[in-house]
């Protein structure tokens, strides 16, 4: 078993550094004198590749050295030979090892640290800069040949950067379309690939970049092929699609339209590098790095806003969780507290029937009435803490003849309610928001001016805007009437309202209003004023906006 285990490790060890050995083949003769795609090759493989295969990549890398060390050994020397037979990915191993370890760029991670990312890709081109330098050094050259180590300098910093930053950000994207593929758990190869495809097929990312920012960069290559003194602008032009991508997708977008407007670039690159493809090399690159930096700030900001709205949702949830239980408590009391009055009137009527037996001129009509108006004010606090009406026969019933309306009845004041709608497909907590926010705003109304006239609206419907979910609108129109408001008993009224409702005020109605994710406005009508209140019903909480059905339905 053991034999088997090296037998199976050598087989993956020699597999992995011939399929490495072949990739920098094909990326090697995609190159160009400009534009080192090797470099960023080199610096995608070491970010996504788990240490322990780097050895295998080292001696891939190290076999197609050792070739071009053998074919050119006698034009350049013996030590050219044996310092090119260092692989190139054994310069970038620790520098890359180094921003895996301390700034979170290794492969399993979730996020991405993209000025991690944008910085690391800095480094490396600075350091295969520098390897190719040291490589020129050494080379013999021609009598009088003479290097402007300035200017190569220049441009083999921005060939490796360029070359890094089309390869590196977009693997980085692959790979994380892979993971959230679920890639890793998918069992034959070609369940793999239809589970990446289908991913790519669902982003939005990949309809945007193939169906505008391809077509785009293609009529922009068609352009700069045609007319040649007109190249240079179009290549520059090249990195608006990298802004607009960036822009819609963050840092993805950025790396996915850095990519291809790299290829196109290097479509339209002359044999001979001149001055204007410097130049949009130069503002490429500087777009790339702004775009892969602001679209890691916008990420990071979706993200955020993201996460807030989940923090929302939570405590909108939790918060109809309390209201539902706070009525399942008040409903519960106060169907106790009706038992204790049926106790109480069999408690009476049993001490009355002893006391018969014991003192039989007793007069019953004073314990008789003693007894009712307890009871009575038992009833009124059991109906006050969750109606009869409804828990028994719903909110219309309750709303038409519930306590709130009893009581305006009993004192003088005219009051209609009307409801329209599935009103009984709300959910049980919504029907007591409802109620609650009616008796809240007429006991508000009536504490601090002389309303005489309360006229109550429900309506109900489905909207789009709320994800498919049913909402509530009511509107109560408090109108002062010159005659009957002198004749409404306010002194007998008010305070059988206080004890009915919480007492809070308008800050109550709002409360109640945006656990349920909705809002109150008021604004004056003629002789008297108009309360509105949206609620949406209990579900996934959606926008808190009104829509257009709202509108149309309730006139607000």
């Amino acid at each position: 078993m053991q034999g088997r285990g090296q037998a199976t490790g050598m087989a993956r060890f020699v597999a992995i550094a011939a399929s490495y050995c072949a990739a920098l083949i094909l990326f090697r003769h995609v190159s160009l004198p400009n534009w080192f795609v090797l470099t960023g090759f080199h610096l995608a493989v070491l970010l996504l590749v788990p240490y322990r295969y780097w050895p295998a990549l080292m001696a891939g890398d190290t076999a197609r050295l050792a070739y071009i060390s053998a074919t050119c050994y006698e034009q350049f020397g013996l030590l050219w030979a044996l310092v090119n037979l260092v692989p190139s990915i054994a310069y970038y191993a620790p520098l890359v090892w180094l921003f895996r370890e301390r700034w979170g760029l290794g492969p399993t991670r979730r996020t991405t640290n993209v000025p991690g990312l944008v910085l690391c890709a800095l480094l490396t081109s600075l350091v295969a800069m520098g390897v190719i330098i040291g490589q020129i050094l050494i080379t013999p050259k021609p009598p009088g040949y003479v290097l402007h180590y300035g200017e190569l300098i220049a441009r083999l910093t921005l060939g490796n950067f360029l070359g890094a930053l089309t390869i590196a950000p977009i693997a980085l994207v692959g790979a994380q379309v892979a993971r959230a593929a679920g890639w890793a758990h998918a069992g034959s190869l070609t369940a793999r690939i239809g589970r990446i495809g289908r991913a790519l097929a669902d982003s939005r990312l990949t309809y945007d970049a193939v169906l505008m920012g391809g077509p785009l960069l293609l009529f922009l290559v068609a352009v700069g092929l045609r007319y040649e003194h007109a190249r240079s602008l179009v290549q520059m032009a090249m990195f608006f699609v990298v802004v607009w991508l960036a822009l819609r997708h963050g840092w993805r977008g950025a790396a996915v339209g850095g990519t291809m407007a790299s290829i196109a670039i290097a479509v339209l690159m002359p044999d001979t590098v001149d001055h204007g493809t410097l130049q949009a090399q130069a503002l490429l690159a500087m777009a790339i790095t702004t775009m892969l930096l602001v679209g890691a700030r916008i990420a990071a900001l979706d993200g955020r806003a993201a996460q807030e709205q989940q923090d929302l949702r939570q405590a909108l949830a939790l918060a109809q969780r309390n209201a539902h239980m706070g009525e399942a408590h008040l409903r519960s009391t106060a169907l106790a507290l009706t038992q204790i009055n049926d106790s109480v009137h069999r408690a009476f009527a049993l001490l009355l029937g002893r006391l018969r037996h014991l003192q039989p001129a007793v007069d019953e009509a004073g314990y008789r009435r003693h007894v009712a108006g307890t009871q009575e004010q038992i009833y009124l606090l059991s109906d006050s803490l969750h109606p009869v009406a409804l828990r028994e026969r719903g909110l219309p019933n309750a709303l038409r003849e519930g306590p709130i309306a009893r009581m305006l009845a009993e004192a003088g004041a005219v009051y209609w309610a009307d409801t329209r709608g599935p009103v009984s497909a709300l959910a049980p907590a919504l029907h007591a928001a409802l109620y609650r926010i009616v008796g809240e705003i007429i006991a508000a109304r009536c504490a601090t001016e002389s309303f005489s006239d309360f006229h109550v609206r429900v309506r109900c419907g489905r909207g789009r805007a709320h994800g498919g979910r049913l909402w509530a609108v009511v509107q109560v129109d408090a109108r002062r009437h010159p005659v009957r408001a002198h004749h409404v008993r306010f002194d007998d009224l008010n305070p059988r309202l206080r004890q009915a409702v919480s007492g809070v005020g308008p800050q109550a109605i709002s409360d109640r209003a945006a656990t349920f994710e909705g809002w109150v406005r008021e604004r004056p009508i003629r002789e008297g004023v108009r309360i509105s209140a949206l609620l949406i019903n209990p579900g996934t909480p959606g926008v808190m906006a009104p829509d257009v059905s709202v509108r149309r339905a309730t006139g607000l």
